[in-house]
């Protein structure tokens, strides 16, 4: 089954992360996404740039606006597609996911596969 973990921080946590604790999150972010590739279930991965710099198409595409679509204290920052037999093993997965440390991490059951 296909699985996709999106991963969620509060922007002022990350802001909060000293530059020296951000080089070894990225360095932590790479071994898992390793992992994942090496365990041969990594489907897709990226990393989204802040809100700030987002486009939001609403209304049937009448209203644009720059930004964020919500207002909300967590915003998505990316997500990894994962290829795995069950539920239990997406959640085993997404523990060892840096983000479930400093954020959250998210699993939603790919629809395509009903």
């Amino acid at each position: 089954m296909r699985f996709t973990l999106l991963t969620y921080t509060r922007p002022e946590d990350f802001a909060k992360v000293p530059p020296e604790e951000l080089g070894q999150l990225k360095g932590l972010f790479g071994a898992y996404i390793g992992a994942l590739k090496e365990a041969g279930i990594l489907a897709g991965v990226d990393w989204l740039q802040p809100t700030s710099v987002a486009t939001t198409v609403s209304e049937g595409g009448d209203r644009i606006q720059d930004g964020p679509y919500v207002d909300s204290k967590e915003t998505l920052g990316g997500y990894m597609t994962i290829d795995v037999p069950d539920l239990d093993t997406a959640i085993a997965w997404a523990k060892k996911c840096p983000m479930a440390k400093i954020g959250a991490v998210e699993i939603r059951p790919s629809a395509s596969e009903e």
